[in-house]
């Protein structure tokens, strides 16, 4: 039901427009379906976050099972979902937070403040003109995943 108060973007020019014209403000998109649980999880805190902070950042949705969204899938190695991808000024922004991969973030977040505080990190961070920063979340609260690397 949240979900329906964040834009869901499902054509590959909407997704290549918002990364363009979304300037000093971290973009987030979130990878996922409507209908799975954990996607509805983090759509719920994403939605209740929005607002507070809406300043500095702006959230969208983006359909995994659309068509035309399949180039960015493939492009940043979306397996697992939910999987959210942050951007400023156009520049993708990584995110080391103990894993091993810093390009996303895989999995809902426990709190609506943890979202909140890696959003203001990477706004920080961006600021600054860092393309990676360190997570502010404790180990604990960093959900834990096998990656598994094809054709290495």
């Amino acid at each position: 039901m949240s979900s329906l108060l964040l834009p869901t973007l499902s054509r590959k020019r909407e997704v290549d427009g918002i990364i363009r014209d979304t300037l000093d403000k971290v973009l987030v998109l979130r990878f996922g379906r409507c209908s799975d649980p954990t996607c509805l999880q983090l759509d719920d805190i994403l939605s209740r976050s929005s607002r507070e902070i809406s300043k500095f950042a702006t959230i969208a949705l983006v359909d995994i099972d659309a068509e035309e969204i399949q180039v960015y899938v493939n492009y940043f190695d979306i397996t697992l979902i939910p999987s959210t991808i942050f951007f400023f000024n156009a520049h993708h922004m990584k995110m080391d937070s103990g894993t091993a991969d810093h390009t996303k973030w895989i999995g809902s977040f426990h709190s609506k403040q943890d979202f909140i505080d890696v959003v203001e990190a990477i706004f920080r961070g961006a600021m600054k003109g860092k393309l990676i920063v360190t997570s502010p979340l404790p180990p604990e609260r960093i959900p834990r995943f096998q990656l598994l690397f094809k054709d290495l």
